[in-house]
């Protein structure tokens, strides 16, 4: 908390917000081994007093010597992100929408998720729209794909499907996992291609998310929300035709 105040006051911004929190869980860890060596009558205190100083002095140390250079990259991106023309953003939109369906959660949709963080906190936000829009497409398409084409997906597959629609519209790319697992190498590039035409439009369309959630929820708050269901529908029945064209035909 302390150093997150401090880097927001260095003009830091939430990248630097990011790496003081980093920083300070693995100072405290590697304070905590080294309490492994206080005699015993010392451990009625290491949790209250020993590993806060400890950690507090850590990262201290190291926000005085981070945070001029985040405050300098924070203010390029920011710089950056307000120069882009309109065919930079598209393929920003395309990248940021196809990078949250790589993994459907994992660490590769995180970095792009919070690029959009980012970018709201420094008063852009159309990257963060979408980043939301390509993050909708891959369970949205798999539930649009198990009612358009449910000969390609057994039994189990096709009762998921609207559980895969409601979590798609409510922006749970995790939704679509299932559906990645049984089948990665025709689920997941069908799915990278929705989401990256998804994001690409929200771009040219000019959609603005001031929100960092919330699906179809949060849609009305959305600078040309009209626009933005038509890039975010675009995405997903493309998605789902191609995963319908590229799987083959379920026996169950």
């Amino acid at each position: 908390m302390v150093g997150g105040f401090v880097m927001a006051q260095a003009g830091a911004g939430f990248i630097g917000g990011m790496i003081v929190g980093l920083l300070g869980g693995h100072g405290v860890l590697v304070a905590k081994r080294l309490c492994r060596l206080l005699p015993q009558q010392f451990e009625a205190v290491r949790d209250i007093l020993i590993l806060p100083l400890l950690g507090l002095l850590f990262l201290g140390g190291m926000v005085f010597l981070l945070m001029e250079p985040v405050a300098v990259l924070n203010q390029g991106m920011v710089r950056w992100l307000s120069g882009l023309d309109l065919g930079h953003r598209v393929l920003l939109g395309a990248l940021l929408g196809g990078l949250m369906a790589v993994d459907m959660g994992g660490p590769v949709n995180k970095a792009a998720y919070t690029f959009g963080i980012v970018a709201i906190e420094t008063g852009n936000y159309l990257p963060q729209a979408a980043v939301m829009a390509g993050g909708m497409v891959p369970p949205l398409a798999l539930g649009i794909a198990t009612l358009l084409f449910a000969a390609r997906f057994n039994e189990t597959e096709r009762h998921s499907g609207n559980a895969c629609l409601l979590k798609g519209a409510s922006f749970i790319t995790e939704g679509a996992m299932p559906y990645a697992a049984a089948d990665p190498w025709r689920v997941i590039p069908s799915c990278v291609l929705g989401a990256s035409a998804a994001g690409a439009l929200s771009m040219a369309f000019g959609c603005e998310l001031l929100v960092p959630h919330g699906g179809v929820f949060v849609i009305p708050l959305v600078a040309h929300w009209p626009q933005y269901i038509l890039a975010i529908l675009t995405g997903a029945l493309l998605a789902a035709c191609l995963v319908g064209i590229l799987k083959k035909r379920q026996s169950g």
